[in-house]
């Protein structure tokens, strides 16, 4: 039985709910004037050292496999910004002196952190610019497994969905503020959210305990079998003024691509109807809110709901199969 919850814990029968409603190791020491002076070299093709003994030959001009396979990690590395270790990517800016550091550190900051000099005026680094542009970048997330090394432009997009960024804390309109990895997502529920029960088998009845509580709800439970954990959940909130839906949706705790291994089926059944919602079961790593604002789920509205309920209480059967 799933009894709805309040915000910031896993009160009730089966979980969260809502009230009312790598870092890069790196060359922090290399200063940015030398950098500089290497984006200088490399763009007009010169051959031999610059400032701060950084050796650039004139074959860096057009890249070719060979070269940049030998010079990428040792060029990519002056690009590390040295408060956050992340990459300096464009546009860039620098200080007075020619230091640089990552947009998001510089809006945080008052003075340069490398010469405590001031950052304004902006001085934009047009040849460090054209140097990047060249470069393939490590993700963020390379000290967690993933391999690949993208082109800045395509960097943030990447690490908006890489399988190796953190996890957040699947429980819906929980303030639970847990991140970690995917092997460590199950305890962290088992610990924190106790409240959450756990049905095994392929085929259960999740069971949404007073539904015709005013305000935002969410009904939370677990689901185990096949070898894996899925998190079923019931969401009910006014998507429009003074019109309130439910959207019930099942998460997978794994990666997209075990998810897409698996197939659902959820069906509402009672007085002779019967409704029915079959998909794939998205990751955990998409959370509950994307499904809920494509409609990526079963939705259904309060009308509907009593159609199915007996005495406030609405049963969902619930089926995972594999593909």
């Amino acid at each position: 039985m799933s009894r709805p919850s309040s915000a910031g814990g896993a009160a009730g029968g089966l979980g969260a709910g809502k009230a009312g409603g790598s870092k890069h190791g790196g060359s922090g020491g290399t200063t940015a004037s030398a950098a500089a002076a290497a984006a200088a070299a490399v763009a007009a093709g010169v051959s031999g050292s610059v400032a701060g003994s950084v050796t650039v030959p004139a074959a860096a001009v057009s890249l070719p496999a060979a070269a940049l396979a030998g010079q990428s990690a040792e060029l990519t590395a002056l690009f590390e910004c040295p408060v956050c270790f992340d990459y300096v990517l464009p546009p860039i800016l620098q200080c007075q002196a020619g230091h640089l550091v990552c947009n998001q550190c510089r809006q945080k900051l008052s003075c340069c952190p490398t010469c405590r000099g001031p950052l304004t005026p902006s001085i934009r680094n047009l040849a460090m610019e054209k140097v990047a542009s060249t470069l393939p970048f490590p993700c963020k997330y390379a000290s967690a497994g993933c391999l690949l090394s993208l082109h800045h432009s395509e960097k943030p997009e990447h690490e908006e969905v890489c399988e190796f960024r953190p996890y957040t804390c699947p429980c819906p309109g929980a303030s639970c503020k847990w991140q970690g990895s995917l092997e460590a997502v199950m305890p962290h529920l088992m610990h924190a959210h106790k409240s959450i029960t756990t049905l095994q088998g392929e085929d259960i009845v999740f069971l949404a305990t007073d539904i015709n509580l005013p305000g935002a709800v969410d009904w939370v439970m677990m689901q185990s079998c096949f070898g894996h954990h899925f998190m079923l959940v019931l969401e009910k909130q006014e998507k429009y003024e003074g019109h309130q839906q439910f959207f019930a949706i099942v998460l997978l705790i794994g990666t997209r691509k075990q998810a897409e291994n698996f197939a659902y089926r959820l069906e509402l059944n009672g007085n002779r109807r019967r409704l029915t919602w079959e998909a794939t079961p998205r990751s955990i790593h998409d959370g509950v809110a994307a499904a809920i604002m494509n409609s990526d789920c079963l939705v259904f509205d309060t009308s509907i709901a009593h159609l199915f309920a007996d005495n406030g209480n609405l049963g969902i059967n619930v089926t995972i199969s594999v593909c």
